[in-house]
């Protein structure tokens, strides 16, 4: 099913890809945007992902299919991201990518994350590892004084600017440097290959993190709310990936 759900993303990928400055709709909260192109990329999504597996429920960021229900919570259910980095879609600013979670009751089972401009598939299934472009991969094994950090600025979500900040200058002193790419499901795939060795934000949603969550935690990461806390999979959360070689999580976080 894993390589049926990367050629389906692939495909996804080309939509992205032709699109010609695309028509931006705004929804609720600062700069939260959303773009024919991440509809169109939904529904194809949802239609081709039906003809695998017909049973599944579909969660999905765009057209109202966004709210996590009790039915989610057994058997199958796509979580869809038809374009996590919707703003950096809309400004030519890479990097835009498709992140497609299956959980099965309730638990993350598989995970793509397909970034098309580079032709980058991250892939996991549950207890199977995880991949890049069909190559095993494992996060580093350095310190976090040795490690780039990424993290993102919940920008949906004023108030929670402040305590982001704060978070981050605290963070600075203790790594190399501080990165923002505008997507989480991204950034937690940069923390699955080695790229950077944290990351962190202080709210994300479930299709930001099913897919990337389960590949970053199968290339050997640890991923947990801010509280140390394993996540949820029903809905908004906070979020830190530490790499194997960031063992303790930080004291600016508890």
């Amino acid at each position: 099913m894993t390589d049926q759900i990367v050629s389906i993303a692939k495909q996804a990928g080309e939509i992205m890809k032709s699109a010609v400055k695309p028509g931006v709709m705004e929804k609720s909260g600062h700069a939260n945007f959303c773009t024919e192109t991440d509809e169109k990329i939904q529904a194809f999504l949802i239609e081709k992902l039906k003809e695998i597996l017909p049973e599944a429920e579909f969660l999905g960021e765009e057209d109202g299919q966004d709210v996590f229900t009790s039915k989610m919570k057994s058997g199958y259910c796509f979580v869809l991201d038809p374009i996590d980095g919707t703003s950096n879609f809309i400004y030519s600013y890479r990097p835009s990518v498709i992140s497609i979670g299956l959980l099965k009751d309730g638990k993350p089972y598989i995970g793509i994350v397909y970034d098309p401009y580079d032709d980058m598939v991250f892939s996991a299934e549950r207890g199977k590892g995880a991949y890049l472009n069909g190559e095993r991969m494992m996060s580093a094994d350095t310190p976090l004084s040795d490690s780039l950090v990424v993290f993102g600025t919940a920008p949906y979500y004023t108030e929670l600017q402040d305590e982001t900040f704060e978070i981050a200058k605290k963070i600075l002193p203790m790594c190399v440097d501080l990165r923002r790419s505008g997507t989480a499901a991204w950034d937690m795939c940069c923390v699955a290959m080695g790229r950077c060795n944290m990351y962190f934000e202080l709210k994300i949603q479930l299709w930001d993190y099913a897919a990337a969550a389960l590949i970053a935690e199968e290339a050997g990461c640890i991923v947990t709310d801010t509280a140390g806390r394993p996540l949820s999979y029903t809905g908004a959360t906070s979020a830190v990936c530490r790499s194997r070689g960031v063992r303790e999580l930080p004291d600016c976080f508890v």
